[in-house]
Parts: C-alpha cells; structure tokens; sequence
C-alpha cells in the first residue's frame, strides 16, 4: 500500500494501523503528534485507525531543550 508519510510516498506492506506505523518509523512514540489528512489522530485512537492507500500521514516530533 502506498500512503504519503511527512512528504514522502512510503510502500507499507499489507493493511497497517495509525498505531504499527508510528512503532516502526518513532524510537520514541510518547512525545509523537499524528495527522491523517490534516486531521489530528489522539494517542488513544491510533490503534483503530486503519490507513488507507494514498492516505497523508505528519508524524510531528516534540523535541525539548533549553
């Protein structure tokens, strides 16, 4: 399945949920934002949300520092 992943057209082998995608391209998933289609996905509702071909992921990264 092809889906378009922060810019960039990814191939995702079979049908993949919010949730297993941001596992495999986070090391760290608790400071992660999701968007699909310009909608933001909540933490609680990544794993029911299955993607779809041609779908538009933003995986935004928090990232801390002073």
């Amino acid at each position: 399945m092809q889906i378009n992943l922060n810019g960039r057209m990814k191939t995702v082998a079979g049908e993949i949920n919010l949730k297993n995608l941001i596992e495999q391209f986070c090391l760290d998933t608790r400071h992660v934002i999701a968007q699909v289609n310009g909608s933001t996905i909540k933490n609680p509702q990544w794993k029911g949300h299955w993607l779809k071909t041609g779908d538009s992921v933003e995986l935004i990264h928090f990232v801390g520092g002073g």
